[in-house]
């Protein structure tokens, strides 16, 4: 017996078939996420949820003749993507994704932004209530710029991208799963329903907000070769990369990829001055998403390849070149600061204590790194000023691929460290959750913390 597993990312919808009687992927297909669509507002982000089920439907389709006997569909998406729905269920709007900036426009009223004028209106209160989501990529604020807009229609429903799919394939209501639902910044976290204070202040309160659900709930079913087979609710990739890099309570979770984010699992809500997301089975995540990942340190490396681009030349992977240069050097006075992008930490990053022998490729990337464990360390701290955790778990693809780069935050931690077991760790995460919403595990917790012991 099998699952197929798709996960909706940014860049590419993944499938596997997930074997939850050997607890191994099978069949890992890949398709290119749908183009963003040209011509809609200024600094939107939007696609073709057409397109994109289109997609889906094409990889379930590939997969399907490799999962006999096929249990069911587990789903996880992209954080963040919207698309609004009419009572009908037909589309009234693209896809609005998490690259979307369109709040960031001069407000018609002339005193600051359109989010400058969203964050004006609700509490601090009730934004640390909603976790510190309220951020320009989440749909709270795209539906505030559709509604300053007069471009949102009373009853519409919004529908995260993986529930708007699955409500299509299995004609059936959208609802979402409360993993998803704190993806919207609506979520009041207190009472895990969405937050009716903040929809009325906003003037978002006459939308029909979808119906929560439990974790491992069916929504509806598809053919799959002929079968009918159940589709469980999807669920955030965010945590599901988590479970799949089997995350436990004792370990500080650095997730380094073109972003990073550093994560403490915690049995109940403790809410700061860092983001607050729910978690499987009553838990939250606290986290901080704005330390620099890859991005960041692109902004470098594509400096350094400006001069051999411009000469036709094409440096095919700088990055073992960079491992290399970084492993050589054992320490460094160079300092790098990678603030290269807006964050709570500044928009200015900078270069300094240069001296002629230390400009080298070593020494540059030695410092980044430094740079870069330093923040981790410090968002840790903040996480839990005790510092109660015993172990770091690498994820993301540049912390996979560098073992410099973990080498430098380990020493920074003084703290043991682990890999995520698999490479492909929301999928990973989906066979886990296919586990236990088949009745074959009695929780996540309780299946994580197996797996975690059979790694020693």
């Amino acid at each position: 017996m099998s699952f197929i597993g798709i996960d909706l990312g940014t860049s590419f919808i993944k499938g596997a078939v997930l074997n939850p009687e050997t607890r191994e992927l099978h069949c890992v297909r890949r398709t290119a996420f749908p183009p963003q669509l040209e011509n809609t507002a200024p600094l939107a982000c939007e696609f073709d949820p057409h397109a994109i089920l289109a997609a889906v439907r094409a990889l379930i389709a590939e997969i399907a003749p490799h999962a006999p006997n096929c249990e069911g569909i587990v789903m996880c998406g992209q954080m963040h993507g919207m698309v609004l729905v009419n009572g009908r269920g037909e589309t009234k709007s693209n896809c609005v994704t998490w690259c979307d900036q369109r709040v960031l426009m001069p407000h018609p009223s002339g005193v600051g932004s359109y989010y400058q004028v969203l964050t004006r209106r609700i509490d601090p209160q009730h934004v640390k209530q909603l976790g510190n989501e309220l951020d320009p990529g989440r749909p709270l604020s795209y539906l505030f710029w559709f509604r300053e807009q007069g471009q949102l229609d009373a009853g519409l429903t919004p529908v995260s991208l993986p529930d708007f799919v699955l409500s299509v394939l299995c004609a059936s209501a959208p609802g979402v799963e409360i993993t998803n639902a704190g993806a919207y910044g609506a979520l009041n976290l207190e009472t895990l329903g969405w937050h009716e204070g903040v929809l009325e202040d906003l003037g978002l309160d006459n939308l029909r907000w979808p119906a929560l659900r439990e974790p491992g709930e069916v929504v509806g079913h598809v053919d799959v070769q002929g079968r009918q087979v159940p589709c469980y609710t999807p669920v955030g990739d965010y945590q599901c990369a988590l479970v799949g890099a089997l995350l436990g309570a004792e370990e500080v979770s650095l997730n380094i990829a073109t972003g990073s984010q550093v994560s403490l699992m915690m049995t109940g809500l403790t809410l700061g001055d860092y983001q607050t997301r729910p978690f499987f089975e009553g838990k939250f995540l606290n986290t901080f998403t704005y330390p620099p990942g890859g991005r960041a340190l692109n902004v470098i490396v594509d400096l350094l390849c400006h001069l051999a681009r411009s000469q036709g030349l094409d440096l095919k992977c700088p990055w073992e070149a960079i491992a290399r240069a970084a492993e050589e050097v054992t320490d460094t006075d160079l300092e790098v600061d990678l603030n290269f992008f807006p964050t709570p930490r500044g928009d200015r990053g900078r270069i300094a204590n240069i001296r002629g022998d230390n400009l080298t490729l070593g020494h540059l990337f030695r410092a980044a790194f430094k740079n870069m464990a330093d923040i981790f360390y410090d968002c840790a701290v903040r996480l839990s000023p005790e510092k109660s955790w015993r172990s770091l778990v690498f994820s993301g693809g540049l912390a996979c691929k560098l073992e410099v780069l973990r080498r430098v935050i380990q020493q920074r931690f003084a703290a043991r460290c682990r890999i995520t077991p698999r490479e492909e760790d929301t999928l990973y995460g989906l066979l886990i959750l296919a586990s236990v919403f088949s009745g074959r595990a009695r929780s996540v917790e309780e299946l994580t913390r197996e797996l975690r012991a059979a790694l020693l």
